[in-house]
């Protein structure tokens, strides 16, 4: 029932009590910021604590010049936020933007310019980019533009998978790049819609979570620039570069030019939960598509740029980004501005998760120290709405601060394990350093498990879209980025590769065989190791950049994945996804708790054994290129299930070794799942179908190969 008050309050919020011109106003409510549908109207809310004045600037769609500009009556500031409802707007066809007046000083950090149309932060749709690659009209007055969202996609009863981390396998991948080559197939490539059509795919090869690099709104064309060797356009491929924070990006839908980029992504959502997969997005909260002090003027710098960027005390824009400027993210305004944006996300969006970009800075003060306690890493791992989805950090920034294994947690915070990669990327290559190796592939006890942190704390890569690909690893042992015209400068020079005794391209049989099995080498390694696997887009099918390992500005085939390669690399295919298959088979490598080296359920033998060429007798010195472990399954789980036992036999020696075989309880015997020694139809076997090995006492290991046991 309607009472007299509900009434009497109904018609109060639907009652303009001011005009301007045609326009009819109202003071609006402070919160929600960014643009609310209310009856009658919308509500336009924005901080700024240091303009004088702001007025709304209103578009019509995709026009040149605004119809309307409403300045915010003085009546309708709110501490530092301007709030005020228009009614009677035509939302579906407008775009709207700021304008805000106050002081330019930039040693004080002021950069206010009224003749700047501002980008509201909170913009659910931005405009301006709605065709992906559309050269921009450089001379148009408001190139990114906010408009109305109106939520009307129907989830039915989808809900996030909540997927234990531990069991996560994670799909690097970037959205355009995996569908745009020609040889995809699908309708629309390089789009949200096409990774649709690919989710057959993803089912087959097994991973159950995809990891998309910045699908926020960013701009393509920042810093575009001709290839001095080719003349194509290089240009801000992978978007770590962030124009809006609450925005899909509308040139990675098929339907952007509609401005239904909303309703595609979160059909992609929707149909990637049905089919079991969940989604984690890489967000970049340490710097925006503003630059430093010869950057464009979007959206914050003229807002509040005192507030939202972290300043010199001569008013320059500290760089711990390496891209010009750094967000104040521990103010408490920013601070908001981020959890709100993550709220959205898990709440609008069914996101499963964040992997946050530089995320050290996150944990920087206002003057860039690190904090002990960063307010913002507490605030959004105890945060009620984020409360179930996946936290991990790139923990560590490009002002030096390296926190792998110390990155403020607060008992939820993951990490991309980069001493993970390193590690293993020298063990592969044959550096030796078992001792490094037995501690990745626990899951890295030595780096949390001090601090009650679980496996599942190590997100475990060998390669990711920073650096080589995994063919490229093994196939060149130096950068080769002269294509990006930096004159080979860019991209980091620390790559632990090997090119298997040719750079590049060969046709040497011997060669191009050696590095086939260093390839199923790292992907036998990656599947084994306690932790969260993350594999990049492509190294499935062996996929290269021809040396390239920092393809940022590349739309084209260095990018792109050619679907061609999984015919001719159907053997690296075949041996990946048996290898998936086989982990998702064993709990006892998808462990919650650490190992223990001990007997805790009475079967005779620890939960983790480590050997060598000798049973129970590891050579753990320096110059020791080979070892192995064995995984007892009574205590799959801490011993809460009941598993196969696994053995584990690696020599990256140069020459075969003979291994000698621990022996598995009475009535159990071992077959053989995986041998990349083998040739390529008994390199893998479907999990079940694993054959009785010959000889159960010993195997000989061949050089640089693994050899993965299942005892039954």
């Amino acid at each position: 029932m309607t009472t007299h008050y509900q009434r009497t309050m109904e018609r109060i919020d639907v009652n303009p009590t001011h005009t301007y011109g045609d326009f009819k106003l109202r003071r609006g409510k402070p919160f929600p910021f960014g643009a609310t549908l209310v009856p009658g109207g919308v509500n336009f809310s924005i901080f700024s604590s240091h303009a004088k004045s702001c007025s709304l600037v209103l578009f019509k769609k995709h026009q040149p010049e605004p119809f309307a500009e409403i300045p915010f009556p003085e009546e309708f500031r709110i501490g530092n936020v301007f709030c005020m409802v228009v009614f009677d707007l035509d939302y579906e066809e407008i775009e709207y933007g700021y304008r805000m007046d106050g002081p330019f000083d930039p040693k004080a950090g002021h950069w206010f310019d009224k003749s700047k149309i501002l980008l509201d932060p909170y913009a659910k749709i931005i405009g301006g980019r709605d065709v992906w690659g559309v050269t921009p009209d450089w001379s148009d007055i408001y190139h990114h533009r906010a408009r109305i969202a109106f939520d009307d996609f129907d989830w039915e009863s989808e809900r996030p998978l909540e997927l234990p981390p531990e069991d996560l396998i994670i799909y690097e991948m970037h959205v355009r790049s995996f569908t745009r080559h020609s040889s995809s197939g699908v309708k629309h490539p390089g789009t949200f819609a096409a990774i649709r059509e690919k989710i057959p795919y993803l089912k087959e090869l097994g991973v159950n979570c995809i990891e998309l690099m910045p699908v926020y709104e960013f701009d393509e064309f920042e810093n575009s620039r001709p290839n001095p060797q080719t003349g194509e356009m290089l240009l801000n491929y992978w978007g770590y570069s962030t124009v809006g924070f609450f925005a899909p990006k509308a040139g990675y839908a098929a339907t952007g030019k509609f401005g239904m980029q909303v309703d595609e992504l979160k059909a992609l959502v929707k149909d990637l939960h049905a089919n079991g997969i969940e989604v984690i997005l890489d967000v970049v909260f340490n710097h925006t598509a503003e630059g430093n002090e010869h950057g464009p003027t979007i959206s914050f710098r003229g807002i509040d740029n005192k507030t939202y960027y972290m300043l010199t005390p001569e008013g320059y824009y500290f760089n711990f980004s390496g891209c010009g400027n750094t967000l104040n993210c521990n103010n408490p305004i920013v601070r908001n501005i981020v959890l709100d944006c993550l709220r959205y996300w898990a709440a609008e969006y069914h996101i499963d998760g964040f992997r946050f970009d530089l995320a050290s800075i996150l944990g920087r003060d206002p003057w860039g120290a690190p904090l002990a306690n960063p307010p913002l890493l507490e605030t959004l791992a105890f945060d009620p709405i984020l409360a179930r989805c996946k936290l991990i950090a790139e923990a560590w920034d490009a002002g030096g601060l390296y926190q792998v294994g110390s990155f403020p947690a607060f008992g939820r915070w993951a990490e991309w394990n980069g001493k993970y990669r390193d590690g293993i990327r020298k063990f592969l290559k044959g550096e030796g350093r078992v001792g490094d190796m037995a501690q990745r592939l626990q899951g890295s006890p030595d780096l949390y498990a001090w601090a009650g942190r679980a496996p599942a704390t190590s997100i475990n890569f060998i390669t990711a879209h920073d650096g080589f690909t995994l063919a490229d690893l093994v196939s060149y042992n130096g950068k080769h980025n002269e294509a990006n015209g930096e004159n080979n400068n860019d991209g980091t020079n620390d790559n632990d590769s090997w090119n298997c005794g040719a750079e590049g391209w060969t046709e040497d049989a011997g060669i191009n065989a050696l590095r086939q099995r260093q390839m199923k080498n790292a992907i036998a390694m990656l599947l084994v190791s306690q932790g969260v696997p993350m594999i990049l887009m492509g190294d499935e099918v062996g996929r290269s950049q021809n040396g390239n390992n920092n393809t940022y500005c590349h739309d084209n085939e260095l990018s792109w994945l050619n679907w061609d390669l999984l015919k001719s690399n159907a053997d690296l295919f075949n041996f990946t996804k048996h290898c998936i298959a086989f982990r998702n088979a064993h709990p006892v490598l998808r462990n919650h708790w650490h190992f223990q080296n001990r007997d805790y359920v009475g079967s005779g033998y620890a939960d983790i054994t480590w050997h060598g060429t000798q049973a129970w007798n590891a050579d753990w010195s320096d110059s020791s290129r080979t070892l192995a472990f064995m995984l007892c399954g009574k205590h799959a789980k801490g011993g809460t299930v009941e598993d196969n036992y696994i053995y584990v036999a690696m020599n990256m020696h140069w020459e075969a070794q003979w291994f000698e075989i621990p022996q598995p309880p009475a009535g159990i015997k071992w077959h053989i799942f995986a041998n990349t020694g083998a040739n390529p139809a008994e390199a893998s076997w479907e999990p079940g179908k694993e054959p009785v090995l010959e000889n159960q006492h010993g195997i000989l290991l061949g050089d640089r190969s693994v050899v993965i046991l299942v005892g039954k």
